[in-house]
C-alpha cells in the first residue's frame, strides 16, 4: 500500500510564528504522522513577522510566479521554504509583497485589524492550491486549520476538482477558538469566486466576517474538527447546528491524539 500523502494548510506552525495554539498543532501532528510513514507538506503564510535570515527561508524559484487572482487584482505568488530545525519536516511559505511583507500578522501597529485580512486568506488558499499543482504532488488529505483556509474545501470541490492532481483528495478542517469580531470590506464574494463558482455556493461568506470563513470550511470540507477550547455562544450554535446534518468527527484529546488523527485520515482516504 502506497504512503497516505497529507497536505497541512494553516495559519501558523512553529518555530516560525506562534501566537495560538494552532502553531503548536501544526508542529507536532504532521511530525507524527511522518513518523507513522506518511508523506506530509505543510503550507503557512510568510507573515513579515517570520525573520527570514534567522529561520533561513529561502525561494524556490521554481514554484514561484504564478499570478493569482483575487477579484480583479492579479497578485504574482511566491514561495519560499525553510526546514524545522529539530525534524526532518520541510515548510513552504506563501508570500507576496502587498500582502505580506509587513512586521506584523492580522494587525497592525496600533491593533487595528487589516482591512485585506479577507484578501490575503483568499490570496493563501488560492496559492496554496497552485503550488501543490505545480508540485505535482497528489493528496489523499489535505488537513486545514483556522479560518484563514476556510476556502480550501470549497476550492477542492469546484475548481480543482476534475484536476488529476486532487481527483482523490478529502478535507479535513479544524476550526480553532481564534475568533474576531471585525468585519472584510468590499464584494467578499466577487473576490472569493473561481471558475465553477456562484454566488449560491459563497452563501456563507455574505457576512464578511471569521464566522463567514468558518462556515465556508465546515459546509465544504468532508469532516470537521473542533479543537478542545471553550468557544463562543455564537460558534457553539454553528457546531450544534452542524452536527446535526452532517459529522463533527471526534478524536482523542490525550496521548492517543496522533494514532487518532491517523485513523480519522484513513477513514477519509479508503
Amino acid at each position: 500500500m502506497s504512503k497516505l500523502r497529507i497536505l497541512y494548510a494553516a495559519t501558523e506552525i512553529d518555530p516560525f510564528l506562534q501566537t495560538t495554539k494552532v502553531a503548536e498543532m501544526l508542529r507536532r501532528l504532521p511530525a507524527s504522522m511522518q513518523e507513522m510513514g506518511c508523506e506530509i507538506r505543510i503550507f503557512v503564510p510568510r507573515f513579515g513577522i517570520i525573520n527570514e535570515r534567522k529561520n533561513r527561508l529561502h525561494e524556490v524559484v521554481r514554484l514561484s510566479g504564478i499570478n493569482i487572482a483575487v477579484g480583479d487584482d492579479e497578485k504574482p505568488l511566491v514561495i519560499k521554504v525553510a526546514s524545522i530545525p529539530t525534524a526532518k519536516l520541510q515548510v513552504y511559505f506563501i508570500d507576496n509583497e502587498d500582502y505580506f511583507h509587513r512586521k506584523s500578522a492580522l494587525v497592525d501597529k496600533n491593533d487595528k485589524f487589516y482591512a485585506d485580512n479577507d484578501e490575503r486568506a483568499i490570496f493563501f488558499c488560492k496559492g496554496v492550491l497552485e503550488t501543490v499543482k505545480k508540485l505535482g504532488w497528489s493528496p489523499n488529505i489535505v488537513h486545514c486549520s483556522d479560518w484563514m483556509t476556510g476556502l480550501i474545501p470549497l476550492y477542492l470541490k469546484t475548481t480543482y476538482k476534475k484536476d488529476p492532481v486532487f481527483k482523490d483528495a478529502k478535507s479535513v478542517f479544524s476550526i480553532y477558538n481564534n475568533e474576531f469580531d471585525d468585519k472584510f470590506e468590499g464584494n467578499i464574494l466577487e473576490k472569493a469566486k473561481m471558475l465553477d463558482i456562484d454566488d449560491q455556493m459563497l452563501a456563507s461568506l455574505k457576512t464578511a466576517d471569521f464566522s463567514g470563513f468558518i462556515k465556508m470550511g465546515m459546509e465544504y470540507a468532508d469532516t470537521v474538527v473542533r479543537s478542545d477550547e471553550d468557544f463562543s455562544e455564537n460558534m457553539n450554535g454553528m457546531f450544534h447546528e452542524y452536527a446535526l446534518h452532517n459529522k463533527l468527527s471526534q478524536v482523542a484529546t490525550d496521548e492517543n491524539l496522533h494514532s487518532s488523527y491517523l485513523a480519522l485520515y484513513n477513514e477519509l482516504a479508503n
